[in-house]
């Protein structure tokens, strides 16, 4: 998962950016809600964590230049603003989710797993397809009950499978997804990550087919291969 984080105190953001990517995720950095905007009108992202106060226009403002301009990303505000008056004009305004600093990081993965669900239209932490689950929570993977061990970006590509499930995910969002600014990722890599998935996977009878000009779509084996005879 991509994630927009909007931070102006450099510590501070770059000590969240770091919990994050151990979590997993791709994390994208900016320090102003100016810039926030200029990214957000040309680039994708599954998630935006905002500070209030910031250079640039403040966090409420640009909480409310994201929806005001039809963006659908869950967005979630750090502050150090507890009054109830900012929390409610916050959500008010479009925000998904609020949190006064500081705050633990444990908390803050789990709220964006929940934001992140919700957007998915999942309600679990755990993803299922098959005998494939999957526990966002905890980072685990079993296969027929046993576990699956996965690198960062594999988990990725799978995540977003799993939450697509039963429509394909196209190969640019897992491009994006896996390429932050400061990593270069070519499409052609997807299609390595994907081959590792399937290894993984194919025994206990669950295929990634590849969908022409578009991405992939996990499907029961025997199904895709009906399908391919088709």
């Amino acid at each position: 998962m991509r994630l927009l984080l909007v931070e102006d105190d450099v510590m501070v953001a770059s000590g969240i950016k770091l919990g994050l990517t151990d979590a997993g995720y791709t994390v994208d950095w900016v320090g102003s809600a100016e810039r926030a905007e200029q990214v957000l009108e040309r680039e994708a992202f599954d998630a935006a964590i905002l500070d209030i106060g910031l250079p640039g226009g403040d966090g409420l403002a640009l909480t409310r230049h994201i929806r005001a301009r039809g963006f659908a990303l869950p967005v979630l505000i750090l502050t150090a603003r507890d009054a109830l008056q900012d929390r409610v004009q916050g959500l008010d305004l479009g925000a998904d989710d609020y949190m006064v600093k500081p705050f633990e990081l444990p908390e803050l993965l789990a709220r964006l797993r929940a934001l992140l669900r919700r957007s998915q239209a999942a309600t679990s932490a755990v993803l299922s397809f098959g005998a494939l689950e999957m526990d966002t929570a905890h980072r685990r993977v079993t296969l027929a009950g046993q576990p699956v061990e996965l690198g960062p970006r594999e988990w990725t590509v799978l995540e977003y499978m799993l939450m697509q499930t039963p429509k394909p995910i196209a190969k640019d969002k897992l491009l994006a997804a896996l390429t932050g600014w400061d990593k270069e990722i070519t499409p052609n890599a997807i299609e390595v990550y994907v081959s590792r998935l399937r290894a993984k996977l194919e025994p206990a009878g669950i295929a990634v087919r590849a969908i022409r000009g578009f991405g992939y779509r996990l499907e029961c084996a025997d199904a895709a291969g009906r399908a391919d005879a088709a």
